[in-house]
């Protein structure tokens, strides 16, 4: 069986956190993918929202247990020898759905197969089998040298605390609380300066506030850079702060771009250009502010699009200094409404 080599590799991605319309919250998540003949496994699952078992926002010690798991190291978690490959991201019960595949050994190499959606210890492959992925057959030493490299100090970078620079206090502690709810760290600060280089290095982003004038914004930049620490900066948009989220998601995708599936994303006022590389849903949701501060949020798109370029009409209602932010399970975009 399945006599045809599939290479193996593993690559850092990300769930993507977010203030919802209705109020509610979505769980920012760390995780390592795996990368089957060059393409993300969670790809081919239609638009699953799930991680891998490989989550680097855990405890090392749980890391080191699912690293060691995968490599046949352990008994398996479930009957028949099945591994969870993705679960749930917010509480990795089994019983909210997980997909997950025998995982064997023959000879040097290592075979999945037999994947299926699992919601109790016992999987029906003919009623929840995913019939069309798989088997995947991977030489036994590129499988153990991506997994091994885990363990080794060879972990993605996976800092998620944001500085946020900036003199609207307000707006600054509703966003800090907006992002420490999706579990992502946040500190407010006017400056960078005389903060000890060990502190800077626990940031992945650091985001100005509009009232940041150039010259606070560029000795910011030279504290991190005297502290050789690489950050993304984000140049924050209006003070809303679903939107201002969304932009420091998007600073903190640490996936490559060559493996996103929402790669591109414009919009002028009568409609928005959107690509994805992968079969997925999209949201698509307008913002902005009224003369008197207030915020309007709009619903523009919420459905499952096939891979390639989409031109997706825009509401009337979305006129003036408008945003929009588009969503998948894994990626985040934010572009300005242009005339």
């Amino acid at each position: 069986m399945c006599a045809e080599y599939t290479t193996f590799g593993l690559a850092p991605a990300m769930r993507a956190g977010g203030v919802l319309t209705d109020g509610g919250y979505q769980v920012h998540r760390d995780f390592v993918d795996f990368i089957v003949d060059g393409r993300p496994l969670l790809f081919r699952l239609s638009d699953l929202d799930a991680v891998s078992p490989l989550a680097s926002d855990v405890p090392p010690s749980i890391f080191t247990a699912q690293v060691r798991s995968l490599l046949l190291e352990s008994p398996a978690p479930l009957p028949g020898g099945r591994y969870v490959v993705y679960g749930c991201p917010e509480c990795e019960d089994l019983a909210c759905g997980a997909v997950t595949a025998v995982i064997r050994r023959d000879g040097e190499d290592f075979i999945w197969r037999d994947f299926a959606w699992q919601t109790d210890e016992h999987a029906d492959l003919e009623l929840n089998g995913y019939h069309g992925i798989g088997p995947f057959r991977f030489r036994g030493a590129e499988y153990r040298a991506a997994l091994s490299a885990l363990l080794n100090g060879s972990a993605p970078d996976t800092r998620r605390r944001v500085l946020l620079i900036g003199a609207r206090v307000a707006v600054l502690a509703k966003l800090a609380a907006a992002l420490r709810t999706i579990g992502v760290g946040a500190d407010i600060a006017h400056d960078a300066d005389h903060v000890p280089a060990d502190e800077l290095r626990g940031y992945g982003a650091v985001a100005f506030g509009r009232g940041t004038d150039e010259r606070e914004r560029a000795a910011v930049r030279r504290a991190f850079e005297r502290a050789e620490v690489p950050v993304a900066y984000v140049d924050g948009l209006d003070p809303i702060v679903p939107l201002l989220v969304a932009q420091i998601e998007h600073a903190l995708d640490r996936s490559p771009l060559e493996l996103r599936r929402l790669t591109g994303l414009t919009a002028t006022d009568g409609e928005a250009d959107v690509e994805v590389t992968s079969a997925c849903r999209v949201t698509l949701t307008a913002y902005r502010l009224d003369r008197l501060s207030r915020t309007h949020t709009h619903e523009i798109f919420d459905g499952v699009l096939e891979p390639g370029r989409h031109r997706i009409a825009l509401d009337k209602a979305v006129k003036g200094r408008s945003f929009l932010v588009a969503r998948t399970a894994t990626s985040v975009l934010v572009t300005a409404v242009t005339s």
